[in-house]
């Protein structure tokens, strides 16, 4: 008897061991946490690109979690942590440079359309109609316009012969326009009316200009280290499959549709710069990428 339930135990624990190594198997591993750079304080497209960057990863198959960082980050900080490969962050979205494309892995996909280089100024309340006479980049150069120092915008502002007043902080800037440090701050179209918004909340009396807009060409990418060319092809994937099935267009049009009716930029004075900064490899020639008013002036 002594026999047989040894033989029985042994038995059992080998199917118990068959049993463990099939659990072990199935059970499905935990999705990889991807954190991203938390956007300073104030109003933020950051809802459209994660959405957009959650889409993507789901049809290029990525199990992936996605979680900002603990405190706001800036764009200098987020780029050195992704050039490190630290691990603070495994990704950031921001508009190209030749110097990121060379120090950080881009996916050539503009994620705002090039919508982001088309800026609306912020102006003071009792300014608000100073930009009406603006026909030129000529025009603008006896005005002061505001920048975070950072911001890839300020050289290419400065290459075009404007005067940039720059600020380390973005939240500054926004009282510095009001206290008449500047005259104008450009933003781009998907934010100017929420920031005027939250501006008002604190007392600050600015307006969004109605007379032009300041474009020139940039594209927004997603941007991962170098050392992570699984991640960034998971997301070229992703979004290569929603430019292909229209869903890419309607989460566009869902977030900003109502956004660009609202700035008219068809009826605006276009001021064009010059973008000395912009990559050779811009993927300009996929017109399908890109955004741009039917009838701007």
């Amino acid at each position: 008897m002594m026999h047989l339930s040894l033989r029985t135990l042994r038995m059992s624990i080998a199917r118990l061991a068959a049993l463990l190594v099939l659990l072990f198997c199935v059970t499905p591993l935990a999705a990889e946490p991807l954190t991203y750079p938390l956007h300073s304080n104030g109003a933020d497209p950051e809802a459209y690109v994660v959405e957009l960057l959650r889409q993507a990863l789901a049809k290029s198959g990525g199990d992936y979690q996605l979680r900002p960082s603990h405190r706001p980050m800036a764009q200098s900080r987020a780029e050195q942590s992704l050039e490190q490969n630290d691990g603070s962050v495994q990704l950031m979205w921001t508009m190209t440079t030749k110097a990121r494309e060379e120090s950080l892995l881009p996916i050539r996909i503009p994620i705002y359309k090039g919508l982001i280089g088309w800026r609306v100024p912020l102006v003071r309340r009792e300014d608000k109609d100073w930009l009406a006479k603006v026909h030129s980049a000529a025009d603008l150069k006896p005005l002061r316009i505001g920048q975070r120092a950072d911001w890839p915008d300020t050289r290419i502002l400065r290459s075009n012969g404007l005067q940039v007043i720059t600020s380390q902080s973005y939240d500054s800037l926004f009282r510095m326009l009001d206290a008449g440090r500047f005259d104008l701050f450009p933003r781009e179209v998907v934010v100017a009316w929420d920031e005027q918004a939250q501006a008002a909340k604190q007392g600050l009396n600015l307006e969004v200009d109605e007379h032009i807009v300041i474009h020139y060409p940039s594209a927004f990418y997603f941007f991962t280290s170098r050392a992570r060319a699984d991640l960034a092809g998971h997301i070229e994937r992703g979004l290569e499959a929603m430019i292909a099935d229209g869903s890419f267009d309607a989460l566009f049009q869902q977030y900003h549709g109502a956004t660009i009716k609202r700035a008219g930029l068809e009826r605006r004075q276009v001021i064009e710069l010059e973008n000395p900064d912009q990559p050779p490899q811009t993927p300009h020639q996929r017109q399908e990428l890109w955004f741009r008013p039917s009838t701007a002036r």
